[in-house]
């Protein structure tokens, strides 16, 4: 499937310069809107469309009912309450410290990186793959440029870099231990109802299974702990004998390997 950039429905100088920008790094070419709808463009050029509109990056894939775009979703909240002295589940499964390393497999929204990057500090290191190459651009240019008054989310956000890559072939390049904790979220085998915001990732994002390869390449490069979310009925805990840590009244649990 193709893709192509254009504008907002009144694109301004802003619009245009976000336009470029993005055919230049993605290399889809630009359409010129001519007041034409998101649905009509799709339909013209049986291709998916990128709008750049005044301060974002709408993704409209064909046959998605609500376009992706980036927002830190529940970072924003689960920050509030680490400064408020509370526990975020995945820091504590992790045992992730102030000055780690934390390599997050599939990015998607970037929302656990975001409280990883908090965690881990300026002089920690967080590094997102994202294997779609426009959830990839949209994710990295979203976070540095998402308006908030939060300063510890906006720093946060910004310490964050983006590579656009297959999660396996990724972990392969990289050396043994040289991550202290690996993560993994791959896209729930079923969805979870409650969590229509993440129903246009679902659609917009590369589906892929765990798999043996991608467990023990995490491993390996792993220094202390692979992490994993999933649904908290999902076979791969069982599978690849992950210590997993049950979440009563939620959905989603987490569970780890150790190294």
């Amino acid at each position: 499937m193709s893709t192509v950039i254009t504008t907002a429905g009144r694109p301004d100088d802003q619009s245009l310069r976000l336009a470029s920008e993005a055919s230049v790094i993605l290399g889809f070419p630009i359409v010129e809107r001519k007041k034409n709808s998101v649905l009509r463009i799709q339909n013209e050029h049986g291709a998916d469309v990128i709008v750049a509109g005044k301060n974002r990056y709408d993704l409209y894939r064909i046959g998605m009912e609500e376009p992706f775009f980036f927002h830190p979703n529940s970072a924003a909240f689960r920050l509030k309450r680490l400064l408020n002295g509370e526990m975020d589940p995945l820091i504590e499964i992790a045992q992730l410290q102030k000055d780690d390393s934390f390599l997050d497999c599939t990015l998607g929204l970037g929302s656990d990186s975001i409280i990883a990057s908090f965690i881990t500090g300026e002089y920690g290191k967080v590094l997102g793959i994202e294997a779609d190459p426009a959830v990839a651009f949209i994710t990295g240019k979203g976070l540095r440029s998402f308006p908030s008054d939060s300063k510890q989310l906006v720093e946060a956000m910004a310490r964050i870099e983006v590579i656009q890559s297959e999660a396996i072939e990724f972990l392969s390049r990289q050396s043994t231990s040289s991550w202290d904790v690996v993560y993994i979220d791959p896209m729930f085998h079923a969805p979870v109802v409650e969590s229509s915001n993440f129903a246009p990732l679902r659609q917009a994002g590369v589906h892929s299974s765990l798999t043996n390869e991608w467990i023990e390449q995490a491993q390996r490069v792993c220094k202390r702990r692979v992490v994993v979310k999933d649904r908290f009925d999902s076979p791969i805990f069982e599978r690849f004998q992950m210590e997993q840590k049950i979440r009563p009244n939620t959905k989603f649990h987490f569970a780890f390997i150790e190294k």
